[in-house]
């Protein structure tokens, strides 16, 4: 949440401070501001609304600048506005900061600094950081100020800090808010995401929490917050320009929806052989043994990432025989849950830098669990720190609403759940037909994406109701979930999502004339028990919207709207059913005026509570 881009080098700071704020304007989108140093003078400008509107106010004498920090907000203290917006100063007017994540004790703080008559303009718990640096700052020892202040702080921060006095350089430091360091030629980019960086470099360091690192136009030192000195190794960014470019779509969330049959070809290629009846999976190769052997699998996971951990753990009783559970990273970091020898806590999440999953992930290592991480962004904290893993590969993921690493994960948990499958009881003729189908999946996939104009046609019909239902059993039960969380995120429309079988246990109430129910009923296991779902919903005058195997023309009958879908092993069918769902997100908020990659309130990645 929040975006932070710093430079420092030879060029204009503020023509690439305000690229890299568009680009990361999917981790915030509520206010913005730059902060600069020309002629030893820093000079802060700051907007209300979107990047473009701060564009508009700058000046030309921000333009000559080569040194600047920037943000882009998603508000957590104080409402939207320019006073709230950073990048904040310091008492003195020398000393600008930009910050991610939030000040737990910033009230306390803030009441120390006012006995100190030092004054507030902001509501932000980031401006009493800005305040406190300055409080400890001592001129020419900008370092240790942020040292010191660092020192008085409880909770998450991802910061870069400038000061006049010193022109020629960026303190940044992080714990439990992600920020990397992209090193160019004669400059260098700090910023939260890849994302501002790619189009200037891909040589990269990623800084660990605890960690402060000072850049200058000649190179960068990187030290604990204790002053220890910290060798980090440079790394190559994955990601390509293009892969962030909209490539002729209209929104990304559209070209993500229609990138998955390439994105899930690339999440399992060189994994699944085929040829030999095996899957290989490097990142979990030195744990097999103790992974085969778990007692209980605990799926640890937020938002669309808990939906493909439900799916996991239906995948994993089913194929591996092994106990799972999936569980709300936000509920059991606060708990004092059990963890027994021989469990095993799987972090899902995209970003890899999810807080509550991060915090979840440390609370079960500290209770002696091994831990595996699922995420997709490489070299982040996640995928540090945890004993294994296994990357996504699904390329860079743009739009707020998550889809293809939703199919991405289901992918990873599918090969998961077979490869410790195959070491415990499946046999060999079972583990070739799963993985066989399993490889098919994206050609079946663009199948489904040709249903977008009969989708957007539909949602025509359907795009001004206000209540949604969205049922399934079995494995599309979580994507009755993952189809309702998509319409609620980018349309504004209330959707719930639930087993189709507890539909009579009240929400059934909520069923009206014209109601659209939108069933995921495929031809599976509980496929009679679904037929009378949707005769429940049909009796009491509602819309129904059915999510139908190809050919099932029993069931086509009995439905006001269908998307159909290629047959594939129940275990894999939500890599298909969730696809008409996405679709049908897009197009009714498309209908419905939304901003379908910034969606109010909403914001990418989540490193605050």
């Amino acid at each position: 949440m929040c975006g932070i881009v710093g430079y420092i080098g030879k060029k204009q700071a503020c023509d690439i401070l305000l690229e890299g704020l568009k680009r990361l304007e999917y981790r915030g989108y509520d206010s913005a501001g730059v902060a600069v140093i020309r002629d030893n003078e820093l000079i802060v400008e700051k907007s209300k609304g979107r990047i473009t509107t701060l564009e508009n106010k700058i000046s030309d004498k921000l333009q000559s600048a080569t040194t600047g920090i920037a943000h882009t907000r998603w508000a957590t203290h104080g409402e939207p506005n320019e006073a709230n917006a950073h990048p904040h100063t310091d008492h003195t007017g020398k000393i600008a900061l930009v910050h991610n994540g939030i000040i737990e004790n910033f009230a306390s703080l803030r009441k120390y600094l006012e006995s100190q008559n030092i004054e507030f303009t902001s509501e932000t718990d980031s401006e009493v950081l800005a305040k406190l640096i300055g409080h400890f700052y001592k001129e020419g020892n900008l370092e240790q100020a942020v040292r010191d202040a660092l020192s008085e702080v409880q909770g998450t921060y991802g910061i870069a800090v400038i000061c006049s006095d010193c022109p020629d350089k960026i303190v940044a430091a992080r714990k439990g808010s992600p920020l990397i360091v992209g090193i160019g030629n004669d400059e260098f980019i700090v910023a939260s995401d890849a994302s501002a960086i790619i189009e200037h470099t891909n040589q990269v360091i990623y800084l660990s929490d605890g960690e402060m690192v000072t850049v200058n136009a000649e190179g960068f030192r990187t030290t604990t917050l204790d002053d220890v000195p910290v060798t980090k190794d440079i790394q190559q960014l994955e990601w390509k320009l293009e892969e962030i470019e909209l490539d002729g779509f209209e929104h990304f969330m559209l070209k993500e929806i229609f990138e998955q049959p390439q994105s899930l070809r690339t999440c399992m290629r060189g994994r699944i052989n085929t040829r030999e009846g095996a899957i290989h999976l490097g990142g979990i190769a030195n744990y097999t043994r103790e992974l085969a052997r778990a007692h209980r699998f605990i799926f640890t996971a937020c938002g669309t990432a808990w939906h493909a951990g439900l799916i996991g753990e239906y995948l994993f009783e089913e194929l591996a025989r092994l106990p799972a559970e999936t569980e709300y990273s936000s509920e059991f970091r606060y708990r004092n849950p059990i963890i027994e020898d021989g469990s095993v806590i799987c972090a899902i999440s995209q970003s890899g830098e999810t807080a509550d999953t991060l915090a979840a992930l440390r609370e079960a290592k500290e209770k002696g669990a091994l831990a595996i991480g699922i995420v997709n962004t490489v070299g982040s904290t996640i995928a540090r720190e945890t004993d294994a893993g296994i990357y996504l590969h699904v390329g860079p993921e743009i739009g707020v609403a998550s889809t293809k690493a939703f199919t991405g994960q289901i992918a990873v948990l599918a090969m998961l759940g077979a490869y410790l499958g195959r070491r415990r009881h499946l046999s060999q003729h079972n583990f070739e037909q799963f993985i066989s189908a399993l490889e098919k999946i994206p050609d079946q996939i663009e199948e489904v994406l040709n249903l977008s104009n009969t989708i957007r046609q539909i949602a025509g019909d359907l795009f001004e109701c206000e209540h949604w239902l969205y049922l399934g059993r079995g494995y599309n039960y979580p994507v009755a979930l993952e189809g309702a969380l998509k319409i609620k995120e980018i349309s504004y429309v209330h959707a719930e999502g639930m087993p189709a079988a507890e539909m009579k246990h009240g929400p059934i109430a909520l069923v009206n004339p014209g109601m659209p129910a939108v069933f995921i009923a495929t031809h599976s296991s509980q496929y009679d028990k679904i037929l009378g779902n949707i005769e429940e919903v049909k009796a009491r005058g509602g819309k129904v919207v059915a999510v139908i195997t190809k050919g099932d023309s029993q069931l086509a009958k009995k439905c006001d709207y269908i998307f159909e879908v290629p047959q594939t092993p129940e275990p894999l069918e939500p890599l298909l059913t969730v696809v008409p769902l996405q679709l049908l997100a897009y197009h009714v908020a498309v209908l419905r005026g939304c901003n379908i990659d910034k969606p109010r309130n909403l914001a990418k990645s989540v490193t605050v509570e």
